[in-house]
């Protein structure tokens, strides 16, 4: 009786170990159908990213060569001797276009100076309009709201020529002036994103405050702003991006060159389409004039993300 019991216990034991490696393999193949799509997935964003890095990375490789290396065939992703003088060139002001010297640190400080007070208006003008549609009810609010999103499909060239018109009568050219005043005066799309992310604050926390005497101005001060921060960080991310990209404007109205923004003074030291530009010293332009964008957004990244969350544009 012995013998048979242990051989009927070996087989048990047999039986139970390709149970568990069976388990084992099972769990394996489930374990890699559930990861494969994902690790194919990871791999595509991860060549589509290199894909659209690639220009970056030219314009890197490109800033540190000297202008007979940057058309080199074949071509040199890391320059043997990389020329950190174009950097240094851009703040020691020896950028030279047919004999004149391109001031690109000024036209750096141009374009803070309009960014900072198109801002401004940015935010004071969507705030104030945004809190009136989102939390004061007053006669033809819905229509006007209406009328004020409509606006946002009305291409920008259409009103180029009378707004050109307008700033001219007002002896406004070849100033800043039309570059950050019509900021003060509001953009849809601000006011829009402002207006949807305070609908989603509680009405009840207005009518506890006006129980405590408190008037709209002192609600706004109190209350709303500092509960719409992230709406306001976006407001006020989109519109330094926007004012700093801005070339069609400073085309228009800035005939001075030493007035000139960072765009529009960037694409005069290219060489306004003529001749051969020096793009060692372009490319390290560019990067130098990259380098506050990527630094707010990255900074102001979470506040960002929040608001487009909040406001209904993440797809929800």
């Amino acid at each position: 009786m012995k013998p048979s019991a242990s051989l009927n216990g070996d087989k048990v034991v047999t039986m139970a170990v390709l149970q568990d490696q069976r388990a084992l393999a099972v769990s394996r193949r489930y374990q890699w159908r559930r990861w494969a799509p994902r690790i194919l997935l990871y791999l595509v964003v991860i060549i589509l990213a290199l894909v659209y890095l690639l220009p970056f990375f030219w314009m890197i490789s490109t800033s540190l060569k000297r202008s007979a290396a940057v058309f080199m065939t074949p071509f040199q992703w890391i320059p043997k001797e990389p020329q950190w003088r174009n950097y240094q060139a851009f703040f020691t002001g020896e950028y030279l276009r047919d004999g004149n010297i391109i001031p690109m640190m000024r036209y750096l400080r141009n374009s803070a100076y309009v960014c900072f007070f198109g801002m401004l208006g940015a935010l004071f003008s969507s705030t104030m309009v945004g809190f009136s549609l989102a939390r004061l009810r007053w006669p033809g609010r819905d229509v006007v709201f209406s009328i004020l999103i409509a606006t946002m499909m009305l291409p920008g060239i259409v009103t180029l020529v009378p707004t050109f018109i307008i700033y001219k009568y007002l002896h406004w050219h070849d100033t800043y002036w039309p570059l950050f005043v019509p900021s003060w005066f509001g953009s849809a799309f601000y006011i829009f994103l402002v207006r949807q992310f305070l609908t989603g604050i509680p009405i009840q926390m207005d009518e506890a405050a006006r129980i405590d005497g408190a008037s709209s101005f002192w609600i706004l001060i109190r209350v709303i702003i500092p509960l719409a921060r992230p709406v306001l960080a976006t407001v006020a991310i989109f519109s330094l991006l926007a004012h700093y990209n801005d070339f069609m404007s400073p085309l228009l109205y800035l005939n001075t060159a030493d007035k000139f923004t960072f765009a529009l003074g960037l694409y005069w030291f290219k060489g306004w389409g003529e001749g051969t530009p020096n793009w060692n010293y372009v490319m390290a332009a560019s990067l130098i004039g990259l380098t506050p964008i990527l630094v707010l957004f990255f900074v102001a990244q979470r506040q960002f993300v929040q608001s487009i969350q909040l406001t209904g544009l993440a797809g929800r």
